[in-house]
């Protein structure tokens, strides 16, 4: 593998993966785009969808958090089916799959046909997510890793930053055509990943080595720096994948994964309410709604560029989460509706900031032979909090009838979030890579 004369190794290198930057992750963060923001415009819908329904705070929370228990059951044989038929083909199929459902949640009449679409969503959009992250540990290494799992996951906050105005202004559209406005939300926002699947089909590449857009050299360099760094931890045996459930980092990764999830769910499903209470009008509820997520945004950049810079990822994880904690339980006390949104946005760096880092570090916990299956299962269960969060605000609304007690249960699973990564990085991380990043 020779490099001109020109260029040295480093900047070869630099080139390579900006390469391949720019044809993977635009691709995939725009996919993950529609598809947090196919799950969460149910937040901005509600404002109008929950009376038109039927729906009270408790089955609203139960249905939001559905989606993400059709997405827990298909989430592992998803993820080793794309190994199997290989990531273009499969992310094409999550992709189209996940745009006609929800362009169908348009039809819904009641509450059970909100829970069964919800329920349908989260099993058609099963795998992405891990997919994803699987998909960048076969072209990124490790030196690159949080800042591109950073940018893909960047997607989560700007889905809201994007969505949440763009969905109030959608929802003015109301009767047009007959159609509710809630209904044109979803067709609307979930029409687009059809087109985005045939995209992934064309564009994307399973691997490297069969990347015509990259130079030969480039591929052979891609290659031989994943093997090498696929050789330094290498794996005795691959446990089968449902046994991976009794492994010990699936459970510690999988719960620190649903603890800090917890407040990220939480926001996007309920801020805008939340908002509405202060007595704006519907426009300015989703531009104000905007932004805790654009401030988690730029954090979320900042932070995984950090850790990458220092290869750092325990305490480059817990430093966010507490601030979120800080932040959500200061946002609880305050009595200024300026205030609280101010602590909501610093809430919302912790929230996002933490992403980047986390989770490269779920990625460089596990080896080849086990990555399909573990990051599946880390997901699986980390995601549950799609579920709890949502169901969990709805309940303490109900009984308390304010978002304070939410909103400090929120922060306080974000701070425990914080607690066990340190204690996973002091003590059980370590081992775990050691063993094969197994």
């Amino acid at each position: 593998m020779s490099i001109g004369a020109e260029e040295t190794q480093a900047q070869f290198e630099e080139r390579t993966i900006r390469k391949v930057r720019n044809r993977i992750i635009p691709l995939l963060a725009l996919g993950f785009v529609i598809s947090y923001l196919d799950r969460v415009n149910i937040g901005v819908a509600a404002l109008t969808l929950n009376k038109d329904i039927g729906l009270t705070p408790v089955s609203f929370g139960w249905g939001a958090g559905l989606v993400s228990i059709g997405y827990a059951l298909f989430e592992l044989p998803s993820n080793l089916a794309l190994e199997r038929f290989g990531a273009r083909r499969w992310m094409a199929r999550i992709m189209i799959g996940w745009g006609i459902v929800g362009c169908a949640t348009a039809a819904i009449q009641g509450p059970v046909s909100f829970y069964v679409a919800r329920f349908a969503l989260g099993a058609v959009e099963a795998g992405f997510f891990p997919g994803v992250i699987l998909y960048l540990t076969y072209w990124f290494p490790r030196a690159w890793r949080a800042r591109y799992a950073g940018l893909f996951a960047l997607a989560i906050p700007l889905s809201s930053v994007v969505g949440a105005p763009l969905s109030a202004m959608i929802l003015g559209l109301g009767g047009f055509l007959g159609l509710k406005g809630w209904q044109w939300i979803y067709i609307l926002e979930a029409s687009p990943a059809i087109v985005l699947g045939v995209l992934a089909f064309v564009l994307l590449s399973d691997r490297p080595a069969q990347a015509p857009w990259l130079e030969p050299r480039q591929r052979e360099w891609l290659e031989a720096t994943l093997a090498a760094e696929r050789r330094a931890h290498p794996e005795r045996h691959a446990a089968p994948p449902l046994a991976m459930l009794l492994d010990r980092r699936v459970l510690m990764l999988a719960l620190i994964f649903f603890l800090t999830g917890v407040p990220s769910y939480g926001l996007s499903y309920w801020i805008p309410q939340v908002v509405r209470s202060f007595g704006v009008s519907t426009i300015a509820t989703g531009f104000i709604s905007a932004l805790p997520f654009l401030a988690g945004s730029i954090a979320l950049v900042i932070w995984g560029g950090y850790s990458d810079r220092r290869q750092e990822r325990a305490w480059n994880t817990a430093i966010p989460a507490f601030i979120a904690f800080l932040g959500l339980v200061a946002a609880a006390y305050v009595t200024s509706p300026i205030a609280s949104l101010l602590c909501v946005c610093i809430a919302g760096v912790g929230i996002f900031g933490l992403k980047g880092p986390w989770l490269a570090m779920i990625s460089e916990s596990f080896s080849e032979a086990t990555a399909a299956a573990g990051i599946a299962l880390v997901s699986t269960l980390g995601n549950l909090s799609g579920f709890f969060a949502p169901w969990l605000v709805g309940l303490l609304m109900a009984r308390t009838h304010n978002f304070r007690t939410a909103v400090v249960a929120l922060g306080i699973n974000a701070l425990l979030g914080a607690i066990l990564v340190l204690v996973w990085g002091w003590t059980g991380g370590k081992a775990a890579a050691g063993r094969a990043a197994s």
